[in-house]
Formats: C-alpha cells, structure tokens, sequence
C-alpha cells in the first residue's frame, strides 16, 4: 500500500515546522511575551467589566453585591485602564492661588499706597510672563521705595524680600494642593487627580461627581486646623474591647453589612437582646479562627496588628465604625481618627505601607488660628535631626502653656480637616508660644508638617477660576459613540487592505488589532487615563500603522516587477520602506512629544496615546509582520500574495 505524504497536499511537514520555529525562535518569543503582558494588564479591565456588570444586576442592591465581592472589585478596579471624565462623567475645576490677596494679608500695615501697587501689579501680570511678585518689586525700585516697609526685615533689600516672597507663595500652593488632596480623599472620590499647573494654578478631576455647590464648599472653605489630646491608653483599650465583646462571633462580611446591622440595632432596641453570630466548638477552631471569632475587630488591622491598617483596611474599619451599633457603645467624649499619611513598616514577613488609628478627645484643646508662623529645620543639637518650630500669638502662647503644663507626658495629636498629621509627646510646659516639634524622619515630612501647621490660617486665598461638568449619561454617550467611531474607521481600514492587498492586507490586518492591545496594555500597565481624545489618538494610530504597511507592501511590489524572488523582494521591500517609515513616525512623536508638553486635557491624552501607539505600530509594522511573512513563505509559500 503507496502513503501519500502530508506534504503532496500542502500541508507542511512537523519537522518543517519546527524547524521554522526555531529559525525564528527569538522574534515568536518577543511577540509572543508582548501579547502575554499585554493580557496580563488588560485582564484586571475585564474583570472589572464582568463585576460591574455583576453589581448591577445583583438582586439586594451594592451591599448584597459587596458582601461576597468586595476585595476582588475593589482589586479590579483599582488596576483597570483609567476612564477620564468625558468617558465616565464628573467634574473638572481649575482653581487659582490669588497671590494679591496673600501679599495683602502678609503685610505688616496697610496704606493707599501698598493697595495701588498691589493693584497695578496684579493688572500687569494678567497681561504678562513676569510674575506679580517680580513686578511689584520693580515698581518699588522705580520710585525707590522699599519694600521692608511692609514685608520681611528692615534691613533686608527689595530682591532679598521678594524672593521671600516667591517662596511663601510657593509654600501657598503647596498648601492649598495638601489641604484640597486631604479633603477630597476623606470626601471619598476614586481615581481623583490633583495637579500643579504653572506657578500658582491646580487643576482638579473629580470622576463620578456632580454636586457643584458641595465641590465648592469642600475647596474653598477655611481648613480646620487643631491640637487635640489623645485618649489615655486605658480608655483606648476598653474601647477597643467593648467593641470587639459587640461584634464577637461576627463574620467579616456581617461586620460590613451596614443595612443588616441597622436592623440588628432596631431589633435590639424593641427586645433590649441582639443576635449574636453562629458559634462553633473552640476545640476545633485553630487560633486564627477563634481570634476571628472573638476579637474580629482587630482582625480587621493589617497584618492583625492593631492599630495599623492598610488602604483597604481603614476602609473596612471605617465601615464597621459608621454602623449604628458601634456608634452607640462609643463614648461621646472621644473619637477615632487615622493618620494623614500611610507609616513604612518592616518586620520579618516584608515591607508595609500602613495607616495608624488614633482614639482622640472629642473637643479639641486649641484650633489653628492662634498660629502665627512655622518653619521646617534641623536641629543644632540633635545631629541635624529634623524639626519643627512654632510660633503663636498672645492668646495662644497662654493656652498653649496652660494645656502643655497639664499634660506633660502626654501625646498631642496636630489634626488638619479630620486627619492626624502628627502626635507629638508633650516634654515640658511652654511658655512664650514658641515650640519645638520632634519626631520626623526626614526634612519632607518636616516641610510638610510646616505646611500643614500653617494652612489653618491659608495666608492665600483659593478661587475657581474654571469649572466643568460632564454628566453620567453624557459619559456613557461619550463612550458608545466613541467605540462606535472607532470600531467602523477601524473595521472600514482593515476591510480594504485584506481587499487590495490579500495575505499582505491581512496580515498587516493582525498587527493593527495586536497595535490595539499593545496600546491598551501599556495604558493599564502605566495607570494612565484613556480620554475621547484618547479614543481618536488610537484610530489615528490605526492609520498610521497601516500606512507604514502600505508602504512596505507597494516597495515589495516594486521589488517583485523587477523579477527578484518573493523572498529577495520581501527583503528589499522592508528595507527600502524603512527610512520612511522611521522618518515619518520620529518626526511625529516629537510634534506629540511638544503637545504633550505644552497642551492640558484632552490635547495631552490625544498626544499621549498617540505617542503609545506609534511605537507600537513602529513593532508590529517591522518585526511581527514580517516574522508572519517569512514564516508562512517557509511552511506555505503559496499563500503569500501582494493583491
């Protein structure tokens, strides 16, 4: 009996296959390892895409929904590619540092004259580069005045105070970012982004928000700055152990479930009695069990470390501390508060960024307006240590004197908008207002411990300079008509190159759609937002990427009329297109690179994507297209055709 072979048919032989693989082994590698990380970085977006979906049509509404799902959500939707607000709706606010009205208030008098310059310079700077602070000196030396009148030493000279001046209204901005960052991650928003722009402008993104008046009140209300005592250790710890005797036998999702405890709470008030959680034989628990059982609260801490917890922790706690049970056995006198800023701790098991939990008196002993100046340094005497100083005014200095000699030993926790910025030991009584903060790792956090103890009296006042909202459904909107575009530009392009060009077409077809992906992934891989603007940034892309395969695919013609082979031709015709190709894409990532630079919203995400996408194109244009060409003249030469 005569065997007919695989390959009288066409179809390659395994050992040919294999053979072209290892010829281009370490190309298939690099493709392949791209797709891979690619997917690695898009799976959390579609993830997120399933669970939404879950969350909506889950019978019980959110809590129901977050009761079995909540890490993995929260997990998901903190690694998904970034929507911006005209994809997802919220609102956009410019906000402007007026740095008049801080000269004014930093004034020592205030006469006619100071006004009219102030005035002046302010009008000029509207209308040039030179900053009001520049200008106002200027005018000051024109008419050979000195600026020490008002501002600084007396012995100082114009430049000398004026280049105080820039780094106080430096320091205003950087205050004003602090507090609004600080209000708006208590006020609870995801994906916020607070920006510096230019010298004096900060630019905030609020997605999912709508409320404007709300907005306005949690930017431009005056921040509130005080000293409170902490609790004493005693009453910490009682507390602490009422709460975890109420939610004893509790699971961690029925600690959350914030509905299910409000009809716990209006049971117990009608029948004085509350059900208490399912128990099981101690014997059989392991000790991880039983803790969970009978100390669930600080089971909550991470890594079962009370009272520090990461991101994902103070959230539930926060949680379990708004039900209404817990709320009740907490005594009115005190209350919890977490720090500002996440501590790096290291044990044996590795590295944490966590958050500390204080138990604070409930009124605080003094408020930031008695505070007249702070200043970050390094101590003489501690071996250049960090420190802070200062300085308050009359009234303050007396209560400040009366509270620290009261306390001595104590912690006094310095509180801005609700967070523990810091909680110093009180050492001694202080007289004279002028004390010495002690305590911080390095001269940033010293800095800010400055800024903080100066933003209860902003010296600069914060205005709205621009204001924008974009809806949900106008984001939705946005969404549907920008993929609809996309899809039929980009479906439309790829049709007409399989058309024209054939196998040529279609596989220049394969490396579009990996293009796609690739861009995809970068954006998730690099937490960057993808904008409308984004949107047509990638079927931009889509066009260039064909083009440079249009090029490639006419030099191959070219190459192939002259009677070369396919493979000669295949050769010269990626050659020859190279130096266009490469031309072309350079000179358009620096003209993206400039608009990047120079542009704001929806200019930089067009330039950002665009520039992904180009050096995307420039890999899937030269190498895989090729890797596919050459692979398929190997195993099926017929196959290949240039329309």
């Amino acid at each position: 009996m005569e065997y007919i072979s695989a390959r009288a048919f066409g179809i390659p032989h395994h050992v040919e296959i294999v053979s072209t693989v290892k010829k281009y082994a370490f190309r298939i590698f690099l493709i392949l390892a791209l797709i891979l990380l690619a997917g690695y970085y898009l799976y959390p977006t579609w993830k997120y895409m399933r669970l939404e979906g879950q969350r909506k049509n889950t019978p019980g509404g959110d809590s129901a929904f977050f009761a079995g799902h909540e890490a993995e959500y929260r997990d998901a939707r903190a690694k998904r590619i970034k929507l911006g607000l005209d994809l997802q709706g919220g609102m956009y606010v410019t906000l402007e540092v007026n740095i008049r009205g801080m000269l004014e208030k930093m004034a020592r008098k205030q006469d006619e004259a100071l006004t009219k310059s102030l005035e002046e310079a302010a009008r000029e700077s509207e209308q040039s580069d030179e900053t009001m602070i520049d200008i106002l000196r200027r005018k000051f030396d024109e008419r050979n005045d000195r600026l020490s009148r008002y501002y600084g030493d007396l012995r100082n000279s114009n430049s000398e105070i004026a280049s105080m001046l820039k780094d106080e209204a430096d320091k205003a901005v950087v205050r004003a970012l602090e507090i609004i960052r600080n209000r708006i991650d208590k006020y609870g928003v995801s994906e916020v982004s607070i920006t510096r722009s230019g010298s004096r402008r900060i630019i905030v993104e609020l997605p999912g928000v709508s409320n404007e008046r709300e907005v306005r009140q949690l930017i431009q209300e005056t921040a509130q700055l005080e000293f409170t005592l902490l609790a004493d250790q005693k009453v910490t710890e009682k507390v602490m152990d009422n709460l975890n005797k109420l939610l004893a036998g509790m699971s961690v999702d029925a600690l959350l479930d914030t509905t299910k405890a409000a009809k716990d709470t209006a049971a117990a008030d009608t029948t004085g009695t509350a059900a208490a959680g399912d128990t099981t034989s101690a014997e059989k628990d392991t000790a991880l069990e039983r803790a969970k059982k009978e100390v669930p609260f600080y089971m909550l801490f991470a890594p079962y470390r009370p009272p520090y917890a990461d991101a994902e922790g103070k959230e539930r706690i926060n949680r379990v501390l708004q039900r209404p049970d817990v709320k009740r056995i907490i005594p009115p006198d005190v209350k919890f508060a977490w720090t500002a800023k996440p501590r790096r701790l290291r044990d044996q098991a590795g590295e944490y960024e966590l958050y500390e939990l204080h138990l604070l008196k409930a009124t605080p002993e003094l408020t930031g307006e008695v505070i007249t100046n702070a200043r970050a340094q390094t101590s003489e005497q501690g071996f250049g240590q960090p420190i802070v100083t200062m300085e308050m005014n009359a009234d303050g200095a007396r209560e400040w004197a009366r509270i620290t000699g009261e306390n001595v030993g104590k912690q006094v926790a310095i509180v801005l908008d609700g967070a523990v910025f810091s909680a110093p030991n009180v050492k001694q009584k202080i007289i004279g207002g002028n004390s010495m903060i002690e305590g911080m790792d390095n001269m940033e956090e010293a800095r800010l411990l400055e800024i903080v103890l100066k933003a209860g009296a902003l010296p600069a006042p914060v205005e709205i300079i621009e204001e924008r909202t974009v809806g949900p459904s106008l984001g939705e909107d946005s969404i549907r008509k920008g993929t609809n575009s996309f899809l039929i530009g980009a479906l439309a392009v790829l049709l007409f190159m399989v058309f024209y060009y054939r196998f040529a077409g279609m596989t220049a077809d394969i490396a579009v759609v990996f293009n796609i992906v690739f861009i995809l992934g970068i954006l998730a891989a690099f937490h960057a937002t993808l904008t409308l603007p984004g949107i047509a940034g990638m079927l931009l892309t889509v066009g260039m990427a064909v083009d440079a395969n249009v090029l490639i695919n006419e030099r191959i013609r070219e190459e192939s009329e002259t009677g070369k082979t396919l493979r000669a031709a295949i050769d010269a015709g990626y050659s020859r297109a190279m130096p266009a190709i490469i031309d072309s894409n350079i000179t358009t990532l620096i003209t993206c690179f400039i608009l990047y630079q120079l542009g704001s919203g929806p200019v930089q995400g067009f330039a950002l994507t665009l520039m992904i996408g180009l050096l995307c194109s420039l890999f899937t244009a030269i190498v895989m297209t090729r890797v596919i060409m050459e692979i398929t003249l190997d195993l099926q030469p017929k196959l290949v055709t240039y329309g």
